[in-house]
């Protein structure tokens, strides 16, 4: 990973126009289903994060560009599931991968549309729930609903860590914003995937003890 990283960031700084669009294109394949579980989509736009506080990228526009490659992605593959209902899960390339669609189907039927919230964080399955949610008949605008607010979380959730991490580094650790970056950006991956995985474990983990509170609260009827 770091010797394709490296050269990426190095490009990036080089012609920074083009970032842009290569966080655009991370965000989008990280959503296409199969492709998605394979792109490394969160670690590319981590790492092109940390090239915020050197004035190469604009936090703006890296925020921009995540959020509508991911809601491109998300919205593409939720209509190819709607539009093929139930058959897409069971034909190539999808049937493939038995065990994430498993996976996403019984997410979705346990969570209903927080599955497509919480999905947006969780990968591999982050490729597998908008068109699982479309096969399964999730009307579009209870979708978009959901899943808009979720990008506009995980946009930041995916940006601002490598911002503040190589900027603590510029202000702390007296590291110059221009070098270093090619080596820290593990440091980077390690402290963006520990908040996402915590923040999502912690939600579904909320919710699940507030269902099992629930269901133990209501009363038994004996029969008859």
């Amino acid at each position: 990973m770091a010797s394709f990283l490296d050269p990426l960031i190095a490009f990036v700084s080089a012609h920074a126009w083009l970032g842009y669009l290569v966080l655009f294109l991370a965000a989008l394949l990280e959503a296409v289903p199969v492709v998605g579980a394979v792109i490394p989509g969160s670690t590319i736009i981590l790492a092109l994060s940390a090239l915020v506080p050197g004035g190469d990228l604009r936090l703006e526009w890296v925020l921009a560009a995540a959020s509508a490659g991911a809601l491109l992605g998300d919205g593409s593959a939720f209509w190819i599931g709607h539009r093929a209902q139930r058959e897409i899960l069971s034909t190539w390339p999808l049937a493939n991968y038995p065990r994430l669609i498993a996976q996403s189907e019984a997410f979705f039927n346990r969570w209903g549309a927080l599955a497509v919230f919480f999905g947006r964080f969780v990968p591999p399955i982050r490729a597998f729930v908008p068109v699982t949610a479309g096969a399964l008949g999730m009307p579009p605008p209870r979708f978009y609903a959901v899943n808009i607010p979720a990008i506009l979380l995980w946009a930041p959730a995916h940006v601002l860590p490598g911002v503040l991490a190589i900027t603590a580094l510029h202000q702390y650790a007296g590291i110059p914003h221009h070098t270093g970056v090619g080596k820290h950006y593990w440091m980077l991956s390690v402290i963006g995937g520990a908040l996402i995985v915590t923040l999502a474990t912690w939600a579904i983990r909320r919710r699940r003890g507030r269902s099992t509170i629930e269901s133990a609260a209501k009363p038994v009827r004996k029969n008859d």
